[in-house]
């Protein structure tokens, strides 16, 4: 188990999901209705199968069964096979890995040395715990509408990143269910790249450098290179009102964490002068800092509470498992499914508009419950289109036709 999967069991002790509806020792029976009558199978193949069958036969998936029962190397020859073994084991939760050489549930016919994970998407994880040294509002896999515009500027700045830096154009955001956001990048071009590749991109995507201790945790050389100016852009647009949701200027035990990358003598101007004025607001105090630093400092600083805090080894290991797209989160409930997020839409996501077990099931059609065969619910499905989970379930029925995975409508 590493670090990161320790401090996640650390952090479920006691952790309320937000959803009051939900009740864990009902998941099994909620995951028999889920897959069995809502998983769209077709989509998902279509998606890992990328047009070429033996992609999809050598992808590895693993399961997390109940009572935490980790099923790695699973494999499957077509989506037939890939439903029934879901349907009947109901997992808890799903990853997927890699396009192996051999496919994975036949490794222990080869030689170990034959069996070589080659190929998978680019994937980046952001954790909203990785902003625990500077969000005020939340800890832990605790999240709200405040702190989750970290993870919106750090999406806007990653995916511009991907797209004009490396012309990548097929990427797809997934809410993960519970505390962060993933991507993943399905151009071919991406799914090709070496382990070399991955780490240098990145270490290009880089920019957040230091543990707890350390003070200053971005450095800028000049001339600025014109990713990170197309950064501080997005970050400008909104660290004003970041400063005032988080309160990062409101009391000298918070002003102290900015002002100590400001230099000496503007910083101990800047602290008496907040002093002297208890009820001066955080924005307007950031816009006194603003006046009196130069460009670089103002910049660093945006940087360093703004800039995408990425999990590296997600991305640079070849054969890293990810939480697949369109499972039900065990912990909280949530769907992550219809969560998909546009990076440049006007109306920002926010994993509290998600809909969560169960309490949209009553706005099912009974028929979804029943016995009865999927060919035979169509009419229902036709009849809650109209209701106010059809804009979260439509989804369902092609979560995958967006122009931002072209390859998935194929």
């Amino acid at each position: 188990m590493n670090g990161k999967e320790v401090k996640e069991k650390e952090e479920d002790k006691g952790e309320a999901s937000g959803n009051a509806d939900y009740d864990r020792a009902e998941l099994p029976d909620l995951l028999r209705i889920y897959y069995s009558r809502l998983f769209p199978y077709d989509k998902y193949y279509d998606w890992l199968e990328y047009g070429d069958r033996d992609t999809f036969s050598h992808r590895e998936f693993s399961f997390t069964l109940e009572d935490d029962v980790y099923v790695r190397y699973q494999s499957f020859e077509s989506r037939q096979a890939l439903e029934d073994s879901v349907r009947k084991t109901r997992p808890y939760k799903i990853d997927v890995g890699a396009i192996f050489s051999v496919r994975p549930s036949m490794r222990s016919r080869v030689q170990q040395a034959s069996f070589k994970a080659l190929r998978k998407e680019l994937v980046f994880d952001i954790d909203m715990t990785d902003y625990d040294d500077i969000r005020t509002c939340c800890q832990g896999a605790n999240i709200c509408g405040k702190c989750w515009k970290f993870m919106t500027i750090a999406i806007r700045i990653l995916d511009r990143a991907l797209r004009e830096d490396f012309g990548f154009l097929h990427l797809l955001w997934v809410y993960s269910g519970r505390r962060g956001v993933h991507c993943w990048v399905c151009d071919e071009e991406a799914i090709q790249l070496s382990q070399p590749a991955r780490c240098a991109i990145v270490e290009y995507l880089t920019l957040v450098q230091g543990g707890e201790h350390q003070t200053r945790k971005v450095r800028l050389r000049t001339p600025l290179h014109p990713s990170i100016s197309s950064a501080i852009k997005i970050a400008r647009r909104y660290f004003e009102d970041l400063v005032e949701e988080q309160g990062f200027l409101d009391d000298a035990e918070r002003w102290g964490k900015m002002l100590a990358l400001v230099p000496e003598t503007k910083r101990k101007m800047l602290q008496q002068e907040w002093e002297g004025r208890p009820r001066e607001s955080g924005r307007d105090r950031w816009r006194r800092l603003w006046t009196e630093v130069q460009d670089v400092t103002k910049n660093e600083i945006m940087l360093q509470w703004c800039y995408p805090r990425l999990d590296a080894n997600v991305t640079k290991g070849i054969n890293h498992l990810l939480k697949s797209p369109l499972c039900v989160h065990p912990k909280t409930g949530t769907i992550p499914l219809v969560s998909r997020i546009e990076p440049n839409s006007h109306t920002p996501f926010l994993p509290s508009l998600l809909p969560l077990f169960p309490s949209y099931l009553p706005s099912l059609p009974l028929s979804l419950f029943s016995s009865t065969p999927l060919s035979s619910c169509r009419q229902d499905m036709c009849s809650y289109q109209h209701s106010g989970i059809w804009t979260h379930l439509i989804l369902l029925q092609s979560p995958l036709s967006s122009s931002c995975v072209q390859s998935w409508i194929s």
